[in-house]
């Protein structure tokens, strides 16, 4: 008996003993396998350096002086990422919730969802932690296949062990969520919650909340765009909502209220042909930011990567003056191009979209388009011959092309591309730029109407006469170096200046645009205001054009200046971009500010490695400044800008123009100067109060691309609308800040700008039929 159960005893011992073995053999086991994983048996294993520091493709940020993400620049990721304070907690609960209810209690593998995954065959759900998910995000890639998935999952448990031991469990949700692909450039839940709901993420919604971390499971299955699978993608997310409430994160009653909410989305894409101040994001990218980096090195003499390295663009555009500026110019565009249509139908004008031309002049026009085209220079790339690349302009394709009658602003058509070009030459062009004078911080900058459809940009790309606008330079030397006041008179009377004086080649002559001459004496107010040629040409034979373009050029104007008498009437090429510096400088007081669009840039760990140094110059003094500014209130008071202000039909009655928006009600002090350029080509207007300066202009981009009457091509009537638009809008917002006061007159001003006893006299000469004619646009 004894000896029977010592044999039991010893049976018994020997399962223990085995079972142990099998056991220590099994942990063994087990860490001989993560030894080979981390000895890079199964696969490369990150670094230490590289968990430190994991690298991913951040997004150059453009961000606006109010704080608002302008825009992004990627090549492939559009990637900004954040802090987990940032990140709502009813997002961090939902995906909790969802991908690893006991993220908190394990070390990067969950033992007991590690067991329910073998015990059910994964049919209950996998084991991956949230860990583990970022570790195949950031150093494994997609999933792999057969029997090689065995190792990828041995490699994510080292890895995902390594990440929990160098991070905090909120860093790595963070991570986790800032890693995320979403689709449709909405990489990172930043650009997730901006694509897809037009908000920051702390602004989420529990149900937006619950559909976004429903997207981990397949962003490309569950995607919430309609021609995608919203279907799929809102029992999904209700699956979240349901997690969310059978972990206690969510009342049941809130649940089952949630899930009947439709999928609500405010998509709004974000690439570099969308969103606000695309003129200005591509200046930055191709001109700007190119050249900054090229003088400027990273600490270990690498170039930055504007594409790759997430640095921070602080610019001076302020969002909420960038978006009145947009709406403006579509609003009043639209309207002009609608009438320009009207115009130049082919049964009122056979060479539609140009006037007064010949055929062999719209020739050379075409072929220079042709040869200048994106089409050409591809083709030609390619090898083809002149032949085939001719034959294939007149081919006829399907392209989408700019509407201004569809929603979109697009169409999808039939045409040639030879069609193409001549449909785009029918489109009037725009620019509009907005500065604060005392800083030189641009505010609004709008290179045209669509940048999807046209890409060149008119504020500092293009260059057109000035006409007009160009005055000012005239009057403010004559003002400067003869102590003319406003006040003081010259007649209205043909003047020439005979030629081989000032370097003119043969006698200038200049006329009124209506041709006329009053014959009375004008006061350099009233000359300024209705635009007075002869006068002008006075002024410039008493300074010379020297005098002029000298003063001009130190107020910011860069191109060359032909020093003859008829710079007087502005034929120099000027952009909206040193137009508007220049005439800031008569809004401060006689110091130009050069304009500026970025004020500071930082790296993606907040390093600053740029900061704006402004640059200044004293150019007028402050008695002559503010004497220009006074001559330019009489613009809009009395003369072709007094439209702001009101209007008027031939019988001097009051009228309200409703397409155009007139009246825009505008009763502050404004300083302002309309511009018109030879058979209305180009149509311009200097807007000025206190603290904002706007230039605008309006063209074909062929000067031959005009209107046939002056009522409709003139500065008055093509540009000075988005001014008034714009600036009603600004003033509606009362938090921009916009002045309504009047501009800061110098203590002991030596100059007589008390033009009182004339004022009678300016609105009596108003020529109302020709400056302020009704349009019936």
């Amino acid at each position: 008996m004894a000896k029977a159960t010592k044999k039991k005893s010893t049976g018994f011992v020997k399962y223990i003993k085995w079972f142990w073995i099998l056991f220590g053999s099994g942990i063994a086991l087990v860490a001989l396998v993560f030894l080979l994983a981390s000895w890079e048996a199964f696969g490369e294993m990150p670094t230490f350096e590289s968990l430190e520091n994991p690298q991913t493709n951040l997004a150059t940020e453009f961000i606006s002086s109010d704080g608002q993400t302008l825009g992004k620049l990627y090549l492939e990721d559009n990637r900004t990422p954040i802090a987990f304070d940032q990140l709502p907690k009813v997002l961090v609960d939902a995906l909790v919730a969802t991908e690893d209810v006991r993220h908190y209690d394990h070390a990067g593998i969950d033992a007991r969802g590690f067991a329910r995954a073998l015990m059910y065959l994964g049919k209950k759900g996998g084991a991956s932690t949230i860990s583990q998910q970022l570790a195949r995000q950031l150093f494994v890639g997609k999933k792999a296949q057969d029997w090689r998935r065995y190792f990828q999952k041995i490699r994510e448990w080292v890895i995902a062990t390594r990440l929990e031991r160098n991070y905090t469990k909120e860093e790595i949700i963070a991570m986790y969520f800032n890693i995320y692909d979403f689709g449709n450039n909405a990489d990172g839940i930043r650009s997730a919650t901006r694509i897809y709901f037009g908000k920051e993420p702390m602004e989420l919604r529990t149900e937006e909340a619950a559909m976004l971390v429903g997207m981990f499971k397949n962003s490309s299955f569950y995607n919430p765009r309609p021609h995608r699978n919203p279907v799929g993608t809102r029992n999904r997310r209700n699956v979240v909502l349901a997690q969310m409430a059978k972990y206690g994160y969510l009342d049941g009653k809130i649940k089952d209220s949630l899930q009947e909410l439709p999928l609500k989305l405010n998509y709004s894409p974000e690439s570099h042909k969308e969103g606000l101040a695309t003129y200005l994001r591509m200046y930055l990218q191709r001109s700007w930011l190119k050249n900054w980096i090229k003088e400027n090195k990273k600490p270990n003499g690498e170039d930055y990567n504007m594409y790759l390295d997430g640095l921070k663009i602080y610019t001076t555009i302020d969002s909420r003056m960038q978006k009145n500026a947009e709406e403006a110019v579509v609003a009043h565009m639209k309207k002009l191009q609608a009438e320009f249509f009207v115009q130049n139908t082919k049964e009122r004008n056979p060479t539609t979209p140009f006037l007064d031309l010949e055929k062999f002049e719209i020739d050379n026009i075409m072929e220079r388009a042709i040869k200048t085209s994106s089409r050409w220079k591809a083709l030609k790339a390619q090898g083809k011959s002149e032949n085939e690349i001719r034959a294939s302009f007149k081919k006829k394709i399907n392209m989408t092309v700019f509407d201004w009658n569809s929603d979109s602003y697009e169409k999808d058509t039939v045409m040639s591309p030879m069609d193409s070009i001549r449909y785009y030459k029918t489109f009037l062009r725009t620019a509009m730029m907005s500065m604060e004078p005392q800083t030189g911080h641009v505010k609004a900058w709008v290179g045209g109407t669509d940048y999807k459809h046209f890409q060149y940009d008119n504020v500092i790309q293009g260059s057109r006469q000035a006409g007009s606008t160009f005055k000012p330079f005239v009057y403010a030397a004559a003002i400067d170096q003869l102590r003319y006041s406003p006040c003081d008179s010259l007649p209205d009377t043909q003047y020439c200046i005979e030629a081989g004086k000032h370097g003119n080649m043969e006698s200038w002559c200049p006329k009124n645009s209506d041709g006329k001459y009053s014959g009375k004496n004008k006061t350099l107010k009233q000359a300024l205001a209705n635009s007075v040629n002869t006068i002008t040409a006075r002024l410039i034979d008493q300074v010379g054009p020297g005098s002029v373009a000298r003063i001009a050029k130190s107020m910011g104007i860069t191109r060359d200046i032909l020093e003859v008498p008829a710079i007087a009437l502005g034929v120099p090429e000027m952009n909206v971009f040193e137009m508007v510096g220049a005439y800031g400088t008569f809004a401060n007081q006689g110091v130009y500010v050069k304009p500026v669009v970025v004020t500071r840039i930082e790296d993606k760990y907040g390093t600053v490695l740029y900061e704006y140094v402004p640059e200044t110059k004293d150019v007028l003094s402050k008695d002559v400044a503010y004497a220009m500014v006074n001559l330019m209130e009489g613009v809009t008071q009395y003369g072709s800008g007094g439209r702001l202000r009101h209007t008027f039909n031939k019988n001097n009655q009051v009228y309200k123009e409703v397409v155009t928006g007139y009246p825009y009600e505008l009763t502050n002090p404004i300083a302002g100067k309309t511009g018109t350029t030879q058979n209305q080509s180009d149509g311009w207007f200097m807007g000025m109060v206190p603290n904002l300066v706007t230039g605008v202009w309006v063209g074909g981009e062929e000067r031959s691309t005009h209107f046939s009457r002056l009522a409709y091509g003139q500065g008055a009537s093509m540009a000075l609308p988005i001014w008034g638009l714009y600036m009603k809008a600004n003033y509606a917002n009362e938090a921009l800040g916009v002045s309504k006061e009047a501009f800061e007159k110098p203590s002991n001003l030596s100059i007589n700008v008390d033009c009182t006893k004339i004022i009678k006299e300016m609105k009596d000469d108003l020529d109302t039929e020709d400056d302020l004619e009704d349009l019936d646009f």
